[in-house]
């Protein structure tokens, strides 16, 4: 066993409404503790601003177009980060070795090889006096991956520490839905990809519609009526995309767009449902006989009407839980999985594959800074 490093992880998802704080201890590699876990939502005006500038992003040139907008936003985000590592020192009392900062995504195409994170690590570290790391995605996408997902070394080791029989697979349904399929604890074994929107159509929908952020326990949804025309007709539309990884941006709301409130929320949990569902089946399907466990985590497994949906889509076949049921907070996997990784870039392991991302060998990732 290696040194145990103390490593604030900081996540902010593509639901753009705070920041998930995670403390681990590990070694990097085979083992891991979680010891501090908390949210910070972001103010309305800075959820509203960051909001406004992502929708206004919609291709790598309108990063140029909005540049001041960027830096100005940019230093706002990394203030508050600031502040919450104060906060999370003052409550979790433990000195920390550096902290794993992911930043704000506002723009992702692989394509491009650009992953746009709003984040000044530099004046992170001078504000809290840590060495940071970030920049994740870069040597990836330089290495020909997608960026994307990046959690699936992590998902592995949760699997060891919780003895969760192999083989497994674990879905993260942030604003973009990813699954990590482990059958060994071998790194060169893991497989993942997205599989299409999670969240962010039906958060989007109810932002539009409503004054609320998202639609709690999926309850708007729920009083709905899904249109199956449009239902199959998007699901078609959807198949015909070959895409490894997805942004946000990648989906829109035109296909319901003349449908009610209620209907349009049904609609767009079975659009997203179904979606994850045939990707379910596609991988149960190569394994035969074998049970294949099924571990939920990231707002999306809070959305009921949502997780009812995808079981009904996989036909009972698989056997579907809530990581949270293994002693896992599902709110917290991706920001310790970002302190994980900051760990593994810190001692130069690699934090991606070819069965993961796409990158032609595997890679490291991630930058240290210190700037105090």
């Amino acid at each position: 066993m290696g040194k145990i490093y103390s490593v604030l992880g900081l996540m902010s998802g593509t639901s753009m409404d705070g920041i998930d704080a995670s403390i681990i201890k590990s070694d990097g590699e085979t083992q891991y503790e979680a010891v501090f876990n908390k949210y910070f939502e972001y103010n309305e005006d800075l959820y509203h601003n960051l909001i406004n500038l992502r929708d206004r992003i919609i291709n790598s040139q309108d990063l140029k177009t909005y540049e001041r907008d960027i830096k100005s936003l940019e230093k706002e985000i990394t203030l508050f980060h600031a502040d919450v590592v104060q906060k999370v020192l003052i409550e979790a009392k433990i000195d920390i070795d550096y902290i794993g900062f992911h930043g704000q995504t506002i723009f992702h195409n692989a394509s491009e090889k650009i992953s746009k994170q709003l984040g000044d690590a530099n004046l992170l570290s001078q504000l809290t006096k840590k060495k940071i790391v970030y920049s994740f995605r870069q040597n990836d996408l330089k290495n020909g991956g997608q960026g994307a997902p990046l959690t699936p070394i992590f998902h592995q080791l949760i699997t060891r520490e919780n003895k969760i029989n192999l083989p497994a697979c674990i879905i993260n349904i942030g604003g973009i839905t990813n699954m990590t399929i482990i059958t060994s604890l071998d790194c060169n074994d893991l497989k993942s990809q997205d599989i299409g929107p999670g969240n962010c159509l039906i958060d989007d929908w109810i932002r539009k519609k409503t004054k609320k952020k998202y639609d709690e326990e999926g309850e708007i949804a729920k009083r709905g009526v899904t249109s199956e025309i449009i239902l199959n007709q998007a699901i078609d539309n959807f198949k015909s995309k070959k895409i490894l990884s997805y942004d946000v941006k990648d989906f829109n709301l035109n296909f319901v767009r003349g449908l009610s409130l209620e209907d349009g929320a049904s609609t767009l949990t079975d659009f997203t449902a179904k979606i994850i569902g045939i990707t379910l089946l596609d991988v149960f399907s190569s394994f035969h006989e074998k049970k294949l466990k099924v571990l939920i985590c990231g707002g999306g497994r809070k959305n009921l009407n949502l997780i009812e949906s995808i079981k009904k889509n996989t036909l009972n076949k698989l056997v579907i839980e809530i990581i949270d049921e293994y002693g896992v907070d599902g709110d917290f996997v991706e920001s310790q999985a970002f302190a994980f990784l900051a760990i593994r870039s810190y001692l130069k392991l690699n934090i991606s594959f070819p069965q993961t991302t796409a990158c032609i060998s595997p890679c490291s990732g991630g930058i240290l800074i210190k700037n105090f």
